[in-house]
């Protein structure tokens, strides 16, 4: 399906700013824009992968700010879980993982996806997130990947979800800083506006060191669910005393 456009006004209800700043954006070349007949034109996939980026790139505060505009546009044919740990499923979760290489993690990160019977085809998910990883690896730091394709796989998922792999031994996983890694997270989406949401949620959690502290710590999938979903819990009620 060939992906919309919006104009500036669109825009900016979107992104819930005013639509001088998107027209300022647009022009210096801080948002990804085409002009048509002279007015700016914004394809909303590219406008997602936009979001992504700085998800990736974002502190606290801005990942906050990104989510909050991702939950007010969520579509309402979208998937309306609000909380990650609702996408996380125990046939999903490996504590530990027994891979020890990239290609090897990345097979069965898909393989656990497969389990859960949400995943119908997890070579063909394995192949779309071996070539998203080629393209930019997602690996961070902190020895965090979040590894998802490059766009929804709605053809081989019946519903949204995620799987998460913590491994004994930290391995290079692509980090470009050299950081090794060690916990995995699988981000399998079957529309762009979810997989941000999903996205943001957990870039958000993974930025607190307490909590990949006690996600290293667990021990089985259940006790790794629970901790995200206290840490996730903590996380909304901080946000709302602020």
């Amino acid at each position: 399906m060939a992906s919309k456009d919006l104009d500036i006004d669109q825009l900016a209800l979107y992104l819930h700013i005013t639509p001088a700043e998107v027209s300022k954006m647009a022009v210096r070349g801080k948002i990804p824009g085409r002009r048509v007949n002279n007015e700016w034109r914004f394809s909303e996939s590219e406008i997602h992968h936009w979001l992504e980026d700085r998800i990736g790139v974002g502190d606290a505060t801005e990942l906050e700010r990104v989510e909050k505009v991702l939950v007010r546009n969520i579509d309402i044919t979208s998937d309306e879980r609000a909380m990650l740990s609702d996408f996380l499923s125990p046939l999903a979760v490996a504590v530990p993982i027994d891979a020890r290489t990239r290609g090897s993690v990345i097979r069965e990160m898909c393989n656990l996806a497969g389990q859960t019977g949400l995943l119908w085809d997890p070579a063909e998910m394995a192949e779309a997130v071996a070539a998203r990883e080629a393209l930019h690896p997602t690996a961070l730091e902190n020895g965090v990947a979040l590894l998802h394709p490059r766009r929804p796989q709605s053809s081989i998922l019946s519903e949204p979800l995620v799987a998460l792999g913590i491994s004994t031994q930290p391995i290079p996983f692509g980090n470009v800083s050299g950081h090794m890694t060690d916990v995995f997270f699988l981000i399998c989406s079957t529309d762009d506006c979810v997989h941000l949401r999903i996205l943001a949620r957990l870039a958000r959690l993974v930025t607190d060191e307490v909590f990949l502290t006690m996600l290293r710590s667990s021990t089985s999938a259940n006790e790794a669910i629970e901790i995200i979903r206290t840490a996730e819990i903590e996380l909304l009620e901080s946000s709302v005393r602020g």
